[in-house]
């Protein structure tokens, strides 16, 4: 499955209201860490089909990503993965913390 990305509030509200448990990773074209933690995020989503898995560019989709921090009450950070779960997000984390490993845990969880 193909990581969808999200360019506005509508499609990131229907992404969140699908059933089940949906990754999203909130992605800074211009950092390097954000660089890495796109590139654990991929690999995961392509080692683990089919995974639910969409993105948000920070940058240039910012209310998007300012609509996130405000809907779902979690400090905003880049780069930032949310595991929502029926539309609520279960876990969240954030920089170095965003692993294959540490995504795979928390989908198992």
């Amino acid at each position: 499955m193909s990581i969808k990305q999200l360019k506005s509030i509508e499609e990131l509200n229907e992404f969140v209201q699908q059933p089940g448990k949906h990754l999203l990773l909130k992605h800074s074209t211009t950092c390097p860490i954000s660089a890495k933690a796109n590139e654990e995020f991929q690999s995961f989503v392509n080692e683990n089909e089919p995974t639910s898995a969409a993105m948000v560019l920070v940058i240039e989709d910012r209310p998007v990503s300012n609509h996130i921090a405000e809907e779902f009450e979690i400090k905003h950070e880049s780069p930032q993965i949310l595991l929502f779960d029926d539309g609520n997000v279960s876990w969240n984390t954030s920089h170095w913390k965003i692993t294959r490993d540490s995504i795979k845990e928390a989908l198992n969880a």
